[in-house]
């Protein structure tokens, strides 16, 4: 048996130019699994798509390549009940001066999982001692917090379950994705388990680096430097984050001819991309006093079988009131 753990990281992908969310597609593409395993996802979970609701910024990439290729799919966390046990548990500790006080204690001991999370770093640098170490620490200081138990989410039990599946699978080649935290424990309990190793950037890697700079966009960027890269990449998303440099910078005209000329597209991948797109519409053509093409395109987005949260409330908000800058 082989298995690759390889770490997710939810949205913090954005900040990783080394370890993008293609680069996890190129390491998984190299490894050809036969099975993709994730490791802290329950089957219900999956099959309600809770994780696109989580920002895991990943699966929207990985998933349609694996579907189009056959490769099977199977959600390990058969204890995710306890997940919820444990976000109940806290909203009740919440309640009392000695929980809160317990939990701002917990929330002091982010600093340092923040800075694994957010510094950039290869898919090597995920399995060294340097980087490993602050997760392990940040589990070990919350169980002795709180003990083991509801306020961790019962993680390392239900680590434990995924590990005895993970040891029990038939031969076979397999990918096992796990967030950070529970990363960090599946190579303690699997220590026989594969690690991404080194690899040099692909052209898909590098064009998603472009447009991962792109959603973090910020005042002092060179923006029209980051609109000339967005102009070699391939697909519909690097005409979405044009047109939101063009409407950072005030250009409301340029911003939306190129939204307009998404929306008679294609542009259903990555699955995110259309509810920011007709919600963006939506709130520019309402800028542009075209109030009934704006509320067609709000309609659009609350028609979506999924749109991001952010989509949702900017449809509901402009079907209320026309949007207006400032």
């Amino acid at each position: 048996m082989s298995s690759l753990i390889l770490a997710t990281l939810g949205p913090f992908h954005l900040l990783h130019p080394r370890y993008n969310a293609v680069t996890l597609r190129e390491l998984v593409q190299a490894h050809s699994p036969t099975k993709i395993l994730l490791a802290s996802y329950g089957p219900q979970e999956l099959a309600a798509g809770k994780w696109r609701e989580a920002g895991e910024l990943s699966l929207f990439h990985l998933l349609p390549w694996a579907e189009a290729r056959g490769i099977a799919l199977e959600a390990l966390d058969t204890l995710e009940h306890l997940k919820l046990e444990g976000e109940l548990f806290r909203e009740a500790l919440a309640q009392y001066p000695k929980g809160r006080e317990l939990l701002e204690r917990a929330a002091g001991l982010e600093a340092a999982l923040r800075d694994v999370l957010t510094q950039p770093k290869t898919p090597a640098d995920w399995a060294k001692p340097e980087v490993l170490r602050p997760l392990r620490e940040y589990l070990e200081s919350l169980a002795r917090l709180f003990g083991e138990g509801p306020a961790t989410g019962h993680r390392r039990r239900r680590m434990e379950q995924v590990a005895a599946c993970l040891q029990s699978l038939p031969e076979g080649r397999y990918v096992v994705l796990a967030d950070a935290l529970d990363y960090a424990l599946l190579l303690e309990l699997v220590p026989n388990a594969l690690t991404a190793k080194e690899h040099y950037p692909s052209e898909a890697e590098r064009q998603r680096s472009v447009l991962d700079r792109a959603w973090r966009l910020e005042e002092g960027d060179d923006w029209a430097l980051l609109l000339s890269q967005l102009g070699e990449v391939e697909g519909p998303e690097a005409t979405y984050c044009a047109a939101q440099i063009y409407l950072a910078a005030g250009q409301l005209e340029d911003a939306f001819a190129l939204l307009e000329q998404l929306v008679h597209g294609d542009f259903q991948h990555p699955a995110y991309l259309p509810g920011y797109t007709l919600a963006r519409y939506g709130q520019l053509a309402d800028a542009l006093g075209q109030r009934e093409k704006a509320l067609r395109a709000y309609q659009a987005t609350l028609a979506l079988s999924w749109a991001p949260q952010e989509a949702r409330e900017i449809a509901l908000a402009g079907q209320r009131s026309p949007f207006r800058l400032g």
